[in-house]
């Protein structure tokens, strides 16, 4: 079965999500951001979920996990928890 690694953000909304990603892409650290901004417990962990397979996570997250390209921010992602961003980390 596929496995990915993956890290995470939640917030509650699209404009938060939006604004952490372009503070991202201009060069903050995604851990540090997770860890200062997510509403999720992973983010103690600068957002690290580790690894998992399909069906482990809700669908919009698992359709983003399982064909982004790695190592590059994606998002908003609209899940019942919130918005997230994310970075796939590696995937086998």
């Amino acid at each position: 079965m596929v496995q990915a690694t993956a890290s995470h953000l939640l917030v509650k909304t699209e404009a938060q999500c939006e604004a952490l990603k372009q503070e991202i892409l201009a060069g903050a650290d995604f851990a540090e951001v997770a860890k200062a901004n997510s509403s999720c417990p992973s983010s103690a962990q600068g957002g690290a979920l580790g690894s998992f397979g399909p069906g482990m996570m809700v669908p919009e997250f698992d359709k983003v996990v399982f064909s982004a390209p790695l190592n590059e921010v994606q998002g908003p992602v609209k899940t019942q928890f919130g918005y997230h961003l994310l970075v796939v980390t590696s995937r086998a």
